[in-house]
């Protein structure tokens, strides 16, 4: 019975330390996703950053007005190419 016991307590190790394992795996890759979003968040708020204020205020008119039913889809997507250049 003694034997029984021991590979109990050795089964119910190696069971812990394998969910630990795999709670610190997901930790970790929920981490690098958190990471790499807060990147892009900042990189984009960089480029808005570098942008004049009117050409904001125009790009936030034209959405503003597609959003509206003031343009169609067409005119919304070429005025968005425009203010790109």
């Amino acid at each position: 019975m003694g034997g029984m016991m021991g590979g109990t307590a050795i089964g119910a190790w190696i069971l812990l330390w394998s969910l630990l394992g795999l709670a610190l795996v997901v930790a970790g890759g929920v981490l690098v996703a958190r990471v790499v979003a807060e990147r892009r968040r900042s990189e984009s708020r960089q480029v808005r950053e570098a942008e004049s204020p009117g050409l904001q205020q125009a790009r936030d008119a034209l959405r503003l007005r597609y959003a509206n039913g003031e343009i169609s889809r067409e005119d919304y997507l070429q005025g968005k190419v425009e203010l790109e250049d």
